[in-house]
């Protein structure tokens, strides 16, 4: 049934009489009455009674009036939200981020997000490199915020949002004086703790090429994917570890950080946007785009 109908025949009801109705569509009386008599016969029903005040709902009418507020409420959001999702001002946007992205990116992004798309629907999904190369390829997440260089299939951009330093992560009875530095053999002797072998292989790869580059080899003592989790490892005094200069952000009991006095040779932990390439413009596009890069130090 038209939708035009339904507002017509709520316009009826609502000013009591055809003539009052017309006037304030700013239509024709008698287009009006046709449009009433339209319905009325896809319905098979008679919805009102003429009578000298005006027009009156007749059972049927009264059957389904409330029925057809109901609908025309929702076809009139549904063409709102389709409108907003089609001038990007809403939508629903899934966004897959690893631990470091809290610390600096994604609070200024989502707020940066809220400010320019109010109505979207965000959902936030904490995964590891690993877990969010799948979740794109398979169209579970809409963007990644994840540590690069990562293979991930399909077509895709990316965006470098941050290309940071390591630092220590120490235990805080780790034996150091004020304002020292720590050694790639001091932090050897402890072991680290350090995100699984599939997770980040580069990075991994390009740490302990470093330790070997300084003299010695240092053993990867604990497995933890999560930063929290690498923290509280730390903490509990399985080893230390290597961290984005980032994490100086959050403070976390019974673990202190210290600079590398010869990390020269260590990799950079790099954390970028990734997300499928569109023909048309999407929601991702606009949260990558609103995406400030930062420098860690």
């Amino acid at each position: 049934m038209d939708t035009r109908n339904l507002k017509y025949f709520l316009a009826v009801v609502d000013a009591g009489s055809v003539t009052r109705a017309a006037e304030r569509l700013n239509i024709a009386q008698p287009a009006l009455s046709q449009a009433l008599t339209r319905m009325e016969k896809d319905l098979g029903v008679k919805l009102f009674s003429r009578t000298r005040r005006g027009a009156d709902l007749t059972a049927a009418g009264l059957a389904i009036v409330e029925d057809v507020r109901m609908s025309v409420a929702r076809i009139d959001a549904a063409s709102h939200r389709a409108r907003e999702i089609g001038a990007q001002r809403a939508g629903r946007l899934t966004v897959g981020f690893a631990s470091a992205a809290l610390f600096e990116v994604l609070p200024r992004a989502i707020a940066a997000l809220r400010a320019s798309v109010p109505d979207v629907e965000l959902v936030l999904r904490e995964m590891s490199n690993a877990e969010q190369a799948s979740a794109l390829e398979k169209g579970e997440i809409d963007i990644g915020l994840l540590h690069t260089p990562v293979a991930v299939g399909g077509k895709m951009r990316e965006k470098l949002i941050a290309r940071e330093p390591l630092i220590a992560v120490l235990p805080e009875a780790f034996p150091l004086t004020s304002g020292a530095r720590v050694s790639l053999r001091d932090l050897a002797a402890h072991g680290l703790v350090w995100f699984p072998h599939g997770q980040l292989p580069g990075v991994r790869a390009g740490i302990l090429s470093a330790f070997r580059q300084a003299g010695c080899e240092v053993e990867i003592v604990q497995e933890a994917n999560r930063s929290l989790t690498v923290l509280a490892c730390v903490a509990a005094g399985c080893g230390v570890s290597l961290l984005p200069h980032s994490v100086r952000a959050l403070q976390f009991s019974g673990v202190r950080l210290c600079e590398i006095a010869d990390g020269a040779a260590l990799p950079y932990f790099e954390l970028s946007a990734i997300w499928s390439a569109r023909a048309r413009p999407t929601l991702a596009d606009r949260f990558a785009q609103l995406i400030e890069p930062y420098s860690a130090v």
